[in-house]
C-alpha cells in the first residue's frame, strides 16, 4: 500500500491507523437505527454524523457528547471554558444529558464486547464493513429476544 493511500487511515488521536463507526440508537437501549462504518481514522466525529444526516428527517434532534459540538441539531454537554468553570446549572444539565445518553453509551458497549471494533481488527479491510453489520445484527437480536422475554412473562 502506498504511502498516501495509507495516510488517510491514520488517526493523529489515536495515534495510528483506525477506522471510525458512529452508532445512531434511540434512547432507553430500545435498537440501532443506523450504524456508519468504516470512515477513515482522520475523520472528526461531527464531520461524520454531517455526511450521515440527510437519512434523517430535518427537524429530529441528537444527543451527542463533546465531540459532537457545533450542529444545531445536536445537544451537547458544556464545555469548561479555559481557564473558567462551568456554572452549577450547567453542571445539573450536563448530569441530565449525561443519564439520557448512559443508554447509547450502553448500546456501544454491546457492540465493543465482540471486540471487533474495540482492538486491532486482523482481517482485510474489505471485510469489516460486513464484519461490524454482523455484530449490530447480533446485538439487535439479542436486544429483541430480551425485549420479547421481558413483554411475555
Amino acid at each position: 500500500m502506498d504511502y498516501q493511500n495509507q495516510k488517510q487511515y491514520y488517526s493523529g488521536k489515536k495515534k495510528m491507523h483506525t477506522l471510525k463507526n458512529q452508532f445512531i440508537v434511540l434512547p432507553k437501549r430500545e435498537d440501532i437505527v443506523d450504524v456508519y462504518v468504516g470512515k477513515l481514522g482522520k475523520t472528526s466525529d461531527i464531520g461524520l454524523f454531517r455526511e450521515t444526516r440527510h437519512k434523517f428527517n430535518v427537524e429530529q434532534k441528537f444527543i451527542g457528547d463533546k465531540a459532537y459540538i457545533g450542529d444545531n441539531a445536536i445537544t451537547t454537554p458544556y464545555k469548561k471554558p479555559k481557564k473558567s468553570e462551568i456554572s452549577q446549572l450547567q453542571k445539573e444539565q450536563n448530569k441530565q444529558l449525561s443519564s439520557r445518553r448512559i443508554g447509547v453509551e450502553h448500546m456501544i458497549c454491546r457492540v465493543k464486547r465482540f471486540r471487533v471494533a474495540s482492538e486491532k481488527f486482523r482481517l482485510s479491510r474489505h471485510r469489516y464493513n460486513r464484519v461490524i453489520m454482523a455484530v449490530c445484527g447480533l446485538v439487535r437480536l439479542r436486544l429483541n429476544c430480551s425485549w420479547f422475554l421481558s413483554v411475555n412473562n
